[in-house]
């Protein structure tokens, strides 16, 4: 049965899902354009919302190079063990607008922590912000039997913020374990977002 987290809430993998090898992990939201405040009194052109799913791969605790970010323009790590099923352009997809596959069993021992991200794309000159954004959430599925393993909603309100931590994976012990965080940001780019954690 799938757990509910909260914002905070940490799990083990390895003591929810014993031998969780192949990981999916699903993100997805909707979009409720009618919330955009900010269109001019004349309207203007409107763009989709595309937001864009990352996962920043840190050794310890550190984002050292950009050969570790998993994104749209560099869906696979060299490792083999993290890519990126693609980019959903306009999101509002029923259930997973973006997936990220990764392979707990492969990620070099140096990695300790994987954290998923998501941004919108050109979200200040679209005047675009995670407020406009509901029904956001992350969840952990385990590949090989298609169990959910755990599900967080996040439900707070995020207006005038670009980019949001949505969790990590991180290792400890031997054990890959989960943070739910639900972090927002007002960032320009993915770049920033991995700076963060330079």
């Amino acid at each position: 049965m799938s757990i509910n987290l909260a914002k905070g809430q940490k799990i083990s993998l390895s003591k929810e899902a014993p031998d969780l090898s192949d990981l999916m992990v699903g993100l997805g939201w909707s979009v409720n354009k009618r919330k955009n405040k900010r269109r001019g009194l004349f309207g203007g052109i409107e763009h989709d919302y595309d937001l864009d799913a990352s996962v920043i791969m840190c050794i310890d605790d550190r984002f050292v190079s950009g050969d570790d970010l998993v994104y749209y323009g560099k869906k696979h790590h060299k490792s083999g063990s993290v890519w990126s099923t693609g980019d959903d352009l306009t999101g509002g997809a029923v259930g997973d607008c973006e997936t990220v596959m990764i392979k707990l069993d492969k990620v070099p021992e140096k990695y300790n922590r994987l954290v998923v991200v998501v941004n919108i794309y050109q979200a200040h000159s679209r005047k675009q912000d995670f407020g406009q954004v509901e029904n956001a959430f992350i969840r952990l599925v385990n590949q090989k039997t298609n169990q959910e393993i755990a599900r967080y909603n996040l439900s707070e309100n995020y207006e005038g913020m670009t980019a949001m931590i949505f969790g990590e994976l991180y290792r400890r012990n031997g054990e890959w374990k989960f943070n739910a965080m639900g972090q927002a940001r007002d960032v320009a780019s993915i770049n920033a977002l991995c700076d963060e954690y330079k």
